[in-house]
Parts: structure tokens; C-alpha cells; sequence
């Protein structure tokens, strides 16, 4: 299990890609497992095969980035909701 914790934290657009690349490349190479705290949102959206939201601490929203990013919690926790 490779842990990564912000590893985009600092970086402009073409770091990200790059880092994004290796990312991948480690996990096609090594077949490990990596778990991958991020809060780029659209970086954790491409590169996950499941993908895992909490907010504060509590789990809102579990599954394929498809399922994650039409998940009504998760919608409203990073989006807000009008009142």
C-alpha cells in the first residue's frame, strides 16, 4: 500500500499532470494498492477507481467517481445548497 498525502498540495496545472502520470504509472508497474488524500477534486476524479468522501470526518459518499460526483451528500457538502 502506497499512502499519498496531498501530493498535488503547491503544484501548477502541468506538476499535476505530471505527478498524475506517475501516480498511474507506479500503480500499472507495482500493481499496489494506493490510497490517495487529495483535495483537487477533479485530480481524485480522473485517476481513482473508487473514490471515498467524508466530510468532517464522516463517511457521505462511497464508489466510482460517477457515483460519487451525482451523490446528492456530496453535492451539497462541496458545493453547498441554496435555501
Amino acid at each position: 500500500v502506497l499512502l499519498l498525502d496531498e501530493p498535488m498540495a503547491g503544484m501548477n496545472v502541468e506538476e499535476k499532470q505530471d505527478m498524475c502520470r506517475f501516480i498511474l504509472d507506479v500503480n500499472e508497474e507495482f500493481g499496489i494498492t494506493i490510497v490517495l488524500i487529495e483535495h483537487d477534486m477533479g485530480v481524485v476524479m480522473d485517476i481513482s477507481d473508487r473514490v471515498v468522501v467524508l466530510d468532517y470526518g464522516r463517511k457521505i459518499g462511497d464508489g466510482v467517481p460517477d457515483e460519487v460526483r451525482r451523490n446528492p451528500d456530496v453535492i451539497s457538502a462541496y458545493l453547498g445548497t441554496s435555501h
